[in-house]
């Protein structure tokens, strides 16, 4: 297939790209189980909290079990009393879901797919300013209709990234640090065009 590269917001010059790469069909349960295997693999799971057995004391019977009037107790680290054990103790534990490299890549081509099928996904030959200046970025990304959205790159272009730090809702990344939450968190997806051909190369292995 053929994708148009947008030059300043008229249409530019066709680039061919691969049908598997940018012509899939839309797996929305594929891309919901492995955005949510994503988000649950940055959970830390260091939660942990004591039970009875962990808590210090308790090792003797508090009184004797009858006469006394009052309730039977066994330990002074129930967790009935004060400063006793948890009942149900959270323990460390991992979040991490199995999601296999070929649904993997099947999900990132069908997320830029739609994308490309939503006009969300603006190709761009470069992008370079001559100077590190917000002014100029969002001069520079009017005229692409650009002003909320994720910029993908091959190379950082150190003019861009520091004229693009004041921009809210615009954020740059490299192609190879790109990923399912972050391609559908954003209105627009912007690709330069060597980026492109990166993200295509490392989908196609």
């Amino acid at each position: 297939m053929n994708l148009t590269l947008n030059e300043k917001g008229n249409a530019g010059k066709q680039i061919e790209v691969s049908d598997f790469v940018f012509g899939a069909n839309y797996n929305e349960p594929l891309i919901h189980q492995v955005v949510t295997a994503f988000l649950a693999g940055g959970r830390s799971g260091t939660k942990a909290q004591k039970s009875r057995a962990d808590v210090s004391g308790g090792g003797m019977k508090p009184w004797r079990q009858k006469g006394t009037g009052r309730a039977r107790a066994g330990s002074s680290r129930s967790p009935l009393w004060r400063k006793g054990g948890v009942t149900f103790a959270s323990r460390p534990r991992s979040f991490e879901q199995k999601v296999n490299r070929k649904m993997y890549r099947a999900a990132m081509c069908s997320i830029l797919s739609e994308l490309i099928r939503q006009d969300r996904l603006v190709v761009v030959d470069k992008l370079t300013i001559d100077a590190p200046k917000t002014k100029k970025m969002l001069e520079h990304l009017a005229q692409y209709g650009f002003n909320d959205g994720l910029i993908i790159m091959s190379d950082i272009d150190d003019n861009v990234f520091l004229g693009t730090r004041n921009i809210p809702h615009v954020q740059v990344t490299l192609s190879q640090y790109i990923d399912p939450v972050c391609l559908i968190a954003y209105e627009k997806i912007m690709l330069t065009r060597d980026a492109l051909k990166a993200i295509e190369e490392s989908l196609m292995l």
